[in-house]
């Protein structure tokens, strides 16, 4: 009787406030907890700076080295295929002693840099100047497409026959394989450049000229430069090719009279001063950039980290 009292009074209180029962049978879903990103050690940290970064390439390129020649020593490797570490820094410490390495290098860099110099500013300007007449653009457009489609190093022979086989042949193979490419990256940026900016100055009396120079060069400006980059190593390969066609001198000329006698470590020291010189002169490209253009350094350094 006593139980069925309080039953009859629970139900009674239940009916009175029907909020409290719904609360209790509704709960609040619980917030999401956020994890807090970990921060990374003190190793972490001096890893990822521009010293940390240069120590760990080098250790790899150390680590690398060292197991190549532990390869050879131990017979893994055949020296005569692959070449030897220590024979790479024989020939190349008697290069250099001898003059013959300097003498060379800088026969390649000069033509890699007058044929870059060339092809990219006469490729630029013509890219650019396809932007004042859309009909000349159209019209041009296919055979800009014929050309490109060629690979540049099928025409070495024929720039060898025009231009002989000095110096003039390496620098005209290093403009044939730059100044296309920048034509069609100057062009490119031309026409992406903004349009509403352009209708604008053109709305306010502005001359065709008067808009060129103020949008179309800085728009296409970040774009010329970042195709530097890719002309640097075209031209670095119109060189070469051209000295491994015909030549007295140069890198290509060295990588190539040694592997006709099948002397891979002198090979590889040509390569390697290659890898160096093109690591050098597209630094300096970026140093320029960032003296040219030092908006997008700190565009770059703002990026969230992911």
């Amino acid at each position: 009787m006593a139980t069925q009292t309080l039953k009859t009074s629970e139900v009674l209180q239940t009916s009175q406030n029907p909020k409290s029962s719904s609360a209790a049978s509704v709960r609040p879903a619980k917030k999401p907890v956020a994890r807090r990103r970990a921060k990374p050690g003190a190793f972490a940290r001096a890893a990822d700076t521009t010293l940390g970064r240069g120590v760990i390439q080098l250790l790899a390129v150390a680590v690398f080295f060292l197991a190549w020649e532990i390869a050879v020593r131990a017979g893994w490797l055949t020296e005569f295929l692959v070449g030897a570490p220590s024979g790479i820094w024989r020939v190349f410490l008697a290069s250099m002693l001898d003059g013959s390495l300097p003498v060379d290098t800088w026969y390649t860099v000069i033509e890699a840099i007058i044929g870059f110099l060339i092809g990219t500013l006469l490729g630029s300007l013509a890219g650019l100047g396809l932007w004042y007449s859309a009909f000349v653009a159209r019209l041009v457009e296919p055979f800009i497409v014929a050309i490109n489609s060629v690979p540049k190093i099928a025409l070495a022979p024929i720039v060898i026959l025009w231009f002989g086989t000095g110096f003039v042949s390496k620098v005209a193979l290093a403009v044939s394989l730059t100044a296309l490419v920048a034509l069609i990256a100057a062009y490119q940026a031309a026409r992406d450049a903004d349009p509403d900016l352009q209708a604008l100055l053109a709305s306010m009396g502005a001359s065709k000229n008067r808009i060129f120079k103020s949008v179309i060069v800085p728009s296409t400006l970040p774009a010329i430069i970042g195709m530097f980059r890719i002309n640097i190593g075209f031209a670095l390969v119109g060189a070469v090719v051209g000295e491994f066609i015909s030549s007295q001198r140069g890198l290509g000329h060295l990588i190539y009279s040694a592997s006709s006698l099948y002397d891979l470590n002198t090979v590889w020291v040509g390569l390697f001063v290659l890898m160096f010189v093109g690591f050098l002169l597209y630094h300096v490209i970026d140093f320029a950039e960032r003296r040219i253009l030092p908006w997008r350094q700190i565009n770059t350094a703002g990026q969230v980290q992911v």
